[in-house]
């Protein structure tokens, strides 16, 4: 396991979760401030490490699945404090949609690897828009905790349920982009299973 600059980057990203966490908790004032600064942070890293891992010729199979479970967990822990900080529904909601979709997906991409599809449903520029939607509206609705409530609040609840959106969008175009795979005959699958591949190269020796 190769540990290069880019994947250093997307480790920091992760390390950074449970530095948000401890300062969302923090009695003082300014401390959903820092947490959006460190959200900042995480996210500029994000755009940083992909740049270099292609700039640089640095992109192994290990960045390749950290970086978007890096992400994931980032956005999926942060909307949990803010549900858990401004019960309102629509905010709920939308969380419910990102964590959902995001569940959803990586399922489907693990099972469409397994039956050597995963191209089909790689990461498109619709997936790229939404992911910066949620970034920029996590970050308002953090500052919004506390400096100019109101209008940051606001401004990222819309924010958010424009990227809830997009998020179905997306997932329904990476639905549709696999449902071929779902006609495959099940015998053609259980066919390809690293057990079967064993018992016919065992059956072949014999």
């Amino acid at each position: 396991m190769e540990l290069n600059l880019p994947t250093h980057l997307t480790l920091l990203r992760i390390v950074l979760i449970p530095v948000l966490v401890g300062l969302f908790y923090l009695p003082w004032q300014g401390a959903h401030i820092a947490c959006a600064l460190v959200f900042t942070v995480a996210a500029f890293t994000d755009w940083l490490d992909g740049y270099l891992a292609r700039k640089l010729h640095l992109t192994t199979r290990f960045g390749a699945f950290l970086d978007p479970v890096a992400d994931k967990l980032m956005v999926a822990v942060t909307l949990v404090l803010i549900v858990q900080a401004d019960p309102s529904p629509l905010v709920a909601i939308a969380a419910a949609v990102i964590i959902g979709r995001e569940i959803t997906i990586a399922s489907l991409r693990e099972w469409m690897a397994e039956i050597g599809q995963r191209k089909k449903v790689e990461v498109s520029n619709l997936g790229k828009w939404k992911t910066t939607a949620q970034m920029v509206s996590i970050t308002l609705l953090l500052l919004g905790m506390d400096v100019w409530r109101q209008p940051l609040q606001r401004l990222g609840q819309a924010l958010l349920l424009i990227s809830a959106v997009l998020t179905l969008w997306s997932m329904v175009l990476y639905l549709r982009a696999a449902l071929p795979s779902f006609s495959i005959d099940s015998k053609m699958l259980t066919s390809q299973t690293p057990i079967n591949k064993i018992s016919r190269l065992d059956s072949t020796r014999e």
